[in-house]
């Protein structure tokens, strides 16, 4: 089974029908009820997979500890596990507000950590599973009115990175995900050129090749970029 958060837009949306179609079950979160409703018939109705979710805020401790709970409650053995819920404010560390930080850290970085810990020990017992955590060039190179952003995303490849080091001789891979400016929910609105971004689709299906590839072999940065650079 795959769980991945944060399904029902952008990179999320298209991991997860690009698994769909090949015939993984799939468990997903979601802040909007309806949206996940639709996504749940959309899926099932295209494709012979079984996707359950449940309504979650995974900045909020105990909708997380929710959501792990649920997952472990259909006894199916995870995967897969994609860390994608995130959330974007731009700012500069002087002027944004007060309180930003703390909202990215629990929403970009706890949710990653506690769900891992929390469906990570069965993966072990197993000794069979693959992390992938969606972080961002902005993990790795700060930005202007990047602010609280950058310091979360930074966070998060540091934690894929010791995953990494922490699961190597446990069968489980690791892979950070590291895109550039990719066309999702947080650039609507943008003037500029949908065009000049990557679609979600080729995030997933780097996603699936790195996936795809023997037990043996474990791509542990992926970095994607539009092909003009960055914006």
């Amino acid at each position: 089974m795959l769980v991945i958060t944060g399904g029902t837009k952008g990179i999320g949306r298209a991991i997860i029908e690009k698994f769909a179609q090949q015939g993984y079950d799939i468990f997903t979160c979601a802040r909007n009820q309806d949206d996940l409703k639709m996504l749940k018939q959309e899926v099932e109705s295209q494709y012979q997979v079984s996707l359950e979710y449940e309504v979650a805020d995974l900045s909020q401790a105990s909708e997380r500890s929710a959501f792990a709970k649920a997952v472990k409650a259909t006894h199916k053995p995870v995967g897969i596990l994609i860390n994608n819920t995130g959330v974007f404010r731009p700012g500069t560390i002087q002027e944004e507000e007060e309180g930003t930080l703390e909202l990215l850290i629990q929403t970009n970085l706890y949710s990653a950590y506690h769900l891992t810990r929390a469906l990570l020990p069965d993966m072990v017992a197993r000794k069979k599973g693959h992390i992938f955590n969606i972080c961002s060039t902005a993990s790795f190179m700060a930005y202007t009115n990047g602010g609280s952003y950058c310091i979360s995303k930074f966070a998060l490849y540091g934690m894929s990175k010791v995953l990494r080091a922490e699961l190597k001789d446990k069968n489980i891979r690791v892979t950070s995900v590291l895109p550039g400016a990719t066309f999702t929910a947080s650039w609507e609105g943008a003037d500029i050129p949908q065009e000049r971004f990557m679609p979600s689709e080729d995030i997933a299906e780097c996603v699936w090749t790195a996936f795809a590839l023997s037990d043996r072999t474990v791509i542990e940065d992926l970095v994607l970029r539009p092909q003009l650079g960055d914006l």
